[in-house]
């Protein structure tokens, strides 16, 4: 098998980004063939290498980098594990060869595309606030907002301090005492939607999220997933300024 770059092994691992696998491996708590390592250029053969890190093996041997799209049904936690013991998502997806984790998060009543990986490198990317990546969601509020409580939002309101960036939003549809909003956003602030309209004085009532990053649901049904399409990964990889070849 060839040799590959520790940093690379361990974001392909899903243990870390490859950013962060260089300052591990600076700060001594890599090793290799229970030997710590201090050059961030080592190389590793992924079949015969024990690589640890912190004391606790990274197996990665057998893993290749997974890409799968989960339709999240509500009461799941976004979480590899829940310390009150609640069903998480990783609940759903059974027999995989390699461990993945979600790629940012949903509460736990919120439904929809959820994305889940151990490509470490892609997942950081897709979550940081300079990429932009879109997040579309499908948001039923109590009462009947108006368009200009709705600029409001658009225009961004301060949440904690800050002001949350602009959102596009749309009326679906009306119905007695309920709105049903498309809301585009590009920011993954946690409970963000929720509280965005919370703040206007319009609860939300149902929250689904319909588009992350151009993965949308399909005919996927909730509890659902499927292992994204090699364009899907290509495409995601072009938007995190990666290389899609790789």
């Amino acid at each position: 098998m060839a040799l590959v770059r520790l940093n690379k092994f361990l974001a392909h691992a899903g243990v870390c980004s490859r950013r962060e696998a260089d300052r591990w491996i600076a700060e001594g708590r890599v090793s290799v063939n229970s030997q710590a390592v201090l050059e961030l250029g080592e190389k590793v053969d992924p079949g015969k290498d024990r690589v640890q890190v912190n004391g606790k093996p990274v197996r990665g041997e057998e893993e290749r980098p997974l890409y799968i799209l989960l339709n999240k049904p509500a009461g799941r936690v976004v979480s590899v594990k829940d310390p009150f013991g609640r069903p998480t998502v990783l609940d759903l997806l059974k027999h995989l060869p390699a461990r993945v984790y979600p790629v940012g998060r949903l509460d736990l009543d919120t439904e929809g595309v959820l994305l889940l990986t151990n490509d470490g490198e892609l997942a950081l990317r897709l979550t940081h606030p300079r990429y932009g990546v879109t997040k579309v969601y499908e948001v039923r509020v109590e009462g009947e907002p108006r368009e200009e409580d709705l600029d409001k939002v658009r225009h961004g309101i301060f949440l904690e301090g800050r002001r949350s960036a602009p959102a596009r939003i749309k009326i679906v549809r009306r119905s007695h005492h309920h709105a049903t909003l498309k809301v585009e956003i590009h920011e993954g602030r946690k409970r963000e939607i929720r509280k965005l309209f919370e703040a206007v004085g319009f609860p939300v009532a149902g929250l689904v999220r319909t588009d992350f990053a151009g993965l949308t649901l399909d005919e996927l049904r909730p509890g659902r997933w499927r292992y994204l399409r090699t364009a899907e990964v290509q495409r995601l990889k072009k938007l995190a300024g990666l290389d899609a070849s790789a």
